[in-house]
C-alpha cells in the first residue's frame, strides 16, 4: 500500500490534534469493523468554525483524515463544512488507497456530528443529513469491494 507524500506528512506531523474543552460541538465516530475512531471539537463564531481539534485511535491513514479534514474546516461557515466529501477529503491528501477510504468517511463524518451537536444544543435543526458510518449497513470496505471487481 502505497501513501501519498501528503498522507506521510500529515500522518507524522497531524495538525489540529487535540480536543477543545470547552467546545460548542463534539462529533465522535467509530467503526467496530476496522476499529478506527474519531472524535472531532469545534468551537464556533458566527456561523463559522473558529477553531478544531480532533483526537483520533486508527491507522496512520485515519490520522490524516482527520488531520487534513481539520484544516480544511477552519473558517468555514458550518454549512460549507458539512458539505465537504470523502473524495475531496482524498483529493486534499493527493490521493488514498481503495482499502482506506473508509478513512476519509469517517473524518467527514466526526465532522458532521460536531456541526449537528452544536447546532441542537443552541436549538437548531441539524443540517448534515445521515451519517454514513452511523448506518448499521455502512461497508467501510465497500470502496476495496469496488476496487476489487473493476479488475
Amino acid at each position: 500500500m502505497i501513501y501519498s507524500d501528503k498522507v506521510m506528512e500529515h500522518f507524522g506531523n497531524p495538525r489540529n490534534v487535540g480536543v477543545i474543552a470547552d467546545a460548542d460541538g463534539v462529533g465522535e465516530v467509530g467503526n467496530p469493523v476496522c476499529g478506527d475512531v474519531m472524535k472531532i471539537t469545534i468551537k464556533v463564531d458566527d456561523d463559522r468554525i473558529d477553531d478544531i481539534k480532533f483526537q483520533t485511535l486508527g491507522c496512520g491513514a485515519a490520522i490524516a483524515t482527520s488531520s487534513i479534514v481539520t484544516e480544511m474546516a477552519k473558517g468555514m461557515r458550518l454549512e460549507e463544512a458539512v458539505a465537504i466529501t470523502k473524495n475531496q477529503v482524498a483529493e486534499e491528501l493527493g490521493g488514498l488507497p481503495p482499502a482506506k477510504m473508509h478513512c476519509s468517511v469517517l473524518a467527514t463524518d466526526g465532522l458532521k456530528v460536531a456541526v449537528d451537536d452544536y447546532l441542537v444544543k443552541h436549538g437548531r435543526e441539524p443540517i448534515s443529513g445521515p451519517i454514513k458510518s452511523a448506518d448499521p449497513d455502512f461497508d467501510p470496505h465497500a470502496d476495496e469491494d469496488d476496487e476489487e471487481h473493476a479488475h
